[in-house]
C-alpha cells in the first residue's frame, strides 16, 4: 500500500508539472511514467501474500472480513485488502500466583470460595488452539485480543463457579482429579463456540488457606505418632510372646531332665566325676565318704 500511495503521488506531480510555462514540464512524462511502474510494483506486492507456517490469513476490505481464510505459503489476495494473521497451533494462557510465570505480571492466580466459605488460590494452565476456519468470525466478533476477551474470563469464571461446590481440603487432595474434569467439560463447551479448542487443562497448584494448612499437618503428625505407637506396641508383643515361649521350651527342657534323673544314674555320673578328678594333675588329696569328693589342695 505504501507504494501505491508513493506513485499516486508521482502521478499526480507529473501532471502538476505539465505546463508549458514552467521549466521542469520536460519532467512530467518521466515522472508520470515513474508513478505508474511505483503504483504497478505496489500493487504486485499487495496482490501477493505470504501466510507463515502455523498461521492463517484473515482478510477484511474496507472493514469487511471476508470468510475465506488464506493458507500458509503464497497467497494472491485484493491489493486493497488487509490480511491479518491467526496463529492456529497449540497456545497456552497461565494463570499463576508467581510473579512474572504467567501471562500477567504480579499474582494472577485465582481466588475462589470453597463450599465452607474458604478462600483457595489455584494456578491454572489452559491449552488451546484456533479452529482455523473460525478465525474471520473471531476475528470480526472479538477482534485480535481474543485471549484476555474469552480465554481468561471463561477460565476464571468457571473455576470460581465450580470450586463453590468442594470443600476446601476436598479440592486439594481427593476430588482434585474430579474438580479439574469439571473444569475441562465447562470450558471446553464455552470455548467451541467461540472457535477455540480446548486441548488440556492443568490445574498447576492449589493453596489453602494457612489455618487450614496448619490443621492438615497437625492431623498428619498426630497419625505418624499413631502410627509409630501402634508399631511400637506390636514391637514389644512380639518380645513378650518371643520370651514366654523361651520359658515354655526351659519349663519343658528342666521337666523332661527331671523326669529321667534316677538314683543309680546319679552315682555312676559321680563316680565318673571322681575318677577324673582323680588323674587331674591339679588335685592332691581327695576325702569322700561315697558321696561328693572334697579336694584338698592343688597347683
Amino acid at each position: 500500500m505504501f507504494l501505491i500511495f508513493i506513485g499516486v503521488i508521482l502521478l499526480i506531480a507529473g501532471f502538476a508539472i505539465n505546463t508549458p510555462a514552467l521549466q521542469i514540464s520536460t519532467f512530467s512524462r518521466p515522472v508520470k511514467i515513474a508513478g505508474v511502474v511505483v503504483i504497478l510494483l505496489g500493487a504486485l506486492s499487495s496482490a501477493v501474500i505470504q501466510i507463515d507456517p502455523g498461521q492463517v490469513g484473515v482478510q477484511a476490505l474496507f472493514g469487511n472480513v471476508k470468510e475465506r481464510t488464506l493458507p500458509s505459503g503464497l497467497s494472491v489476495v485484493n491489493p486493497l485488502v488487509e490480511v491479518r494473521e491467526f496463529d492456529i497451533k497449540t497456545q497456552n494462557y497461565t494463570m499463576s500466583g508467581i510473579t512474572d510465570e504467567g501471562n500477567k505480571g504480579g499474582d494472577d492466580a485465582i481466588r475462589a470460595l470453597s463450599a465452607d466459605g474458604l478462600e483457595v488460590t489455584i494456578d491454572l494452565t489452559v491449552l488451546y488452539r484456533i479452529i482455523p476456519s473460525e478465525a474471520p468470525a473471531i476475528y470480526r466478533e472479538l477482534g485480535v485480543d481474543y485471549r484476555d476477551v474469552i480465554v481468561r474470563p471463561i477460565a476464571r469464571t468457571r473455576i470460581r463457579d465450580l470450586a463453590a461446590n468442594y470443600e476446601a481440603v476436598s479440592l486439594y487432595s481427593s476430588k482434585r482429579e474430579e474438580f479439574q474434569g469439571k473444569i475441562f467439560n465447562a470450558i471446553e463447551v464455552d470455548f467451541k463456540k467461540r472457535g477455540l479448542v480446548l486441548e488440556q487443562l492443568l490445574v498447576r497448584n492449589i493453596t489453602l488457606p494457612e489455618s487450614v494448612k496448619k490443621a492438615i499437618e497437625s492431623k498428619i503428625n498426630a497419625e505418624q505418632d499413631a502410627q509409630k505407637m501402634q508399631f511400637v506396641l506390636q514391637k514389644e508383643k512380639q518380645e513378650a510372646e518371643r520370651k514366654r515361649v523361651e520359658a515354655q521350651g526351659i519349663a519343658d527342657y528342666q521337666r523332661i531332665i527331671t523326669s529321667t534323673l534316677t538314683k543309680g544314674l546319679l552315682e555312676y555320673e559321680a563316680i565318673k566325676a571322681q575318677k577324673e578328678i582323680a588323674i587331674s594333675p591339679n588335685a592332691k588329696v581327695i576325702i569322700t565318704s561315697g558321696k561328693t569328693p572334697v579336694i584338698l589342695g592343688g597347683n
